[in-house]
């Protein structure tokens, strides 16, 4: 029998809602083994059975009660899950009747619709932003006109993922600058970015945590010397304060606040999709 608890994400759709909000709630208990598994588009009975048998699977395996973290918006969908014996976090029902006696209408159950393509402007909207965060990274277009940000920091400080995450989910054209050896040997911004500054949202790392990323792409390289890490962190962050922009180290910061604290600093707002 195995010590680890097993839970499930289920979804009659995607199942992102589902895994993130399950994840939030795990990290609350740290210290707890736990194996996770999604189970995407369980939007019929024979797909429901064939999850409940599942989770039935992973209880007689692991000789412990499974956790589902249940998304599915079909009640009868799911009182098939609820048969399997597991513990059963149903993200809607606690607050379906409040909002129904606030708004004053029932609900009406719409399969997948959280992550659903339900506006084709937004939708756009997160493509274009994309296209522009994949041509302008890592310097390749220079050309910041339509840029909303630009993130300015040493390689891999943790500006491409940034980027792709301010375009996926809030479609802002973000745009990155890796500082050069050239970049940092001077004692100002460098000229493409000057023009810009209003835009630029620094980011610095570890140069421990700096040396494990680059080893990791290029082992045994003078890219990834710690000597050459700690050179270009100081000499980076020292441009950053001279130029007082705003700064955020990214060592043990997700990319989700990463994204918060940045728009929050440069006082862009928009919904997330």
């Amino acid at each position: 029998m195995s010590t680890e608890r097993r839970v499930f994400f289920v979804s009659d759709g995607t199942g992102i809602t589902a895994e993130t909000i399950g994840h939030s709630l795990l990290t609350q208990f740290n210290g707890v083994p736990v194996v996770t598994q999604r189970i995407a588009f369980v939007d019929n009975a024979d797909k429901a059975h064939e999850a409940a048998e599942r989770i039935r699977r992973a209880a007689a395996e692991s000789g412990l009660r499974p956790i589902v973290v249940n998304s599915v918006v079909d009640g009868d969908l799911s009182s098939i899950l609820n048969d399997t014996g597991a513990l059963m976090l149903d993200l809607f029902e606690p607050f379906i009747e409040p909002l129904q006696r606030e708004l004053g209408v029932p609900r009406q159950p719409r399969v997948g619709q959280a992550h659903g393509l339900v506006d084709m402007v937004e939708y756009e909207a997160r493509i274009n932003a994309t296209n522009f965060a994949l041509s302008h990274d890592d310097g390749v277009d220079l050309d910041y006109n339509d840029a909303e940000v630009i993130l300015v920091g040493v390689s891999r400080s943790g500006k491409t993922p940034t980027c792709l995450y301010l375009a996926l989910h809030f479609g802002i054209r973000a745009a990155n600058y890796p500082l050069t050896e050239e970049d940092l040997e001077s004692d100002m911004l460098p000229a493409k970015l000057r023009a810009h500054r209003r835009k630029l949202f620094a980011l610095t790392i570890d140069p421990l945590r700096l040396q494990q990323v680059r080893e990791a792409r290029r082992p045994n390289s003078r890219y990834a010397k710690i000597e050459q890490c700690r050179k270009e962190v100081a000499a980076a962050e020292a441009l950053f304060r001279q130029e007082a922009l705003p700064v955020l180290s990214t060592t043990h910061t997700s990319i989700e606040e990463i994204a918060s604290k940045l728009m929050s600093v440069l006082g862009i707002e928009r919904d997330m999709f």
